[in-house]
């Protein structure tokens, strides 16, 4: 894709976000914006992965460790094909398979997600497996910078370095805020980037909501032939939305009618130009 076919892509996805947040009432609006723009490139520029390929043991793996955000991860899905968009209509009602957290109940999410901290190990098993398979697929997962303080995000990246798993890319979408406050009041983990590369890692750093500088810095993976990569990706908590964008109260929240209204207008003026 282009760039002005990837940003089209991404005001598309933020609306439909929005679209079926209203409509379930419910939903983690803040950080599914802002990590928007990562799954539209992985999905569309990265990964070897697609509803045709999906049973075939040399596809690429997503592992969506902020599991809360899934409202985005849903619907880059059924774009992809995954299953019918209307499908959505059922998200947080009963008995449907499209609830709060990923579930592999639904067709292309690879595992279940959502407590916190668990993203990444099981993102280094399945990197080990591949090696130890001799496949060349690749791994990546999505964390949020509010989970970075769990341990079992250390010890799965000690071993991921100590297995030099050059196959596993690991994306920090770092907006900064998570449910109570700001990370760096809650639990600060920073410097993130002296952190993981003093745990063996290559690390590199990009402008999260940038399509184009996303896609050029993926493309880069393996950073370093040997390490696990890490991108830390610097990313905008409610992204495209002016009244949501860096404000707390929407890490989870439901735009009232006129609220819904206001976002998608400034998401179909940010379509207009370009």
């Amino acid at each position: 894709m282009t760039t002005k076919e990837l940003k089209q892509k991404s005001a598309e996805y933020r609306k439909k976000i929005l679209k079926y947040i209203v409509k379930a009432k419910a939903g983690h609006t803040g950080g599914s914006l802002s990590c928007t723009d990562i799954l539209n490139v992985l999905y569309n520029e990265i990964m070897n992965v697609s509803p045709g390929n999906f049973s075939s043991p040399d596809r690429d793996r997503y592992i969506q460790s902020k599991g809360h955000t899934v409202e985005a991860l849903f619907v880059v899905l059924a774009d992809k094909g995954f299953f019918p968009e209307e499908d959505l209509n059922t998200l947080c009602q009963y008995q449907s398979h499209y609830i709060g957290h990923p579930t592999r109940k639904v067709k292309g999410v690879e595992q279940n997600t959502g407590a916190l901290g668990h993203g990444l190990p099981i993102a280094v098993g399945t990197a080990i497996a591949g090696k130890l398979d001799g496949k060349d697929y690749n791994v990546y997962t999505l964390m949020g910078d509010g989970e970075m303080p769990e341990g079992s995000n250390w010890e799965a990246a000690l071993t991921a370095a100590h297995y030099k798993l050059d196959n596993l890319c690991a994306i920090v979408d770092k907006n900064s805020l998570q449910i109570t406050a700001p990370t760096a009041d809650v639990c600060n983990t920073d410097p993130l980037d002296e952190k993981w590369k003093s745990f063996g890692w290559a690390v590199k750093e990009v402008e999260g909501n940038d399509v184009e500088a996303l896609k050029s810095m993926l493309q880069q993976h393996p950073f370093e032939a040997g390490k696990p990569s890490l991108l830390i990706a610097h990313t905008t908590k409610g992204k495209g939305v002016s009244y949501m964008e860096n404000v707390l109260k929407w890490h989870h929240g439901v735009p009232s009618a006129e609220e819904y209204e206001q976002a998608i207008k400034e998401l179909d003026q940010v379509l207009t130009t370009l």
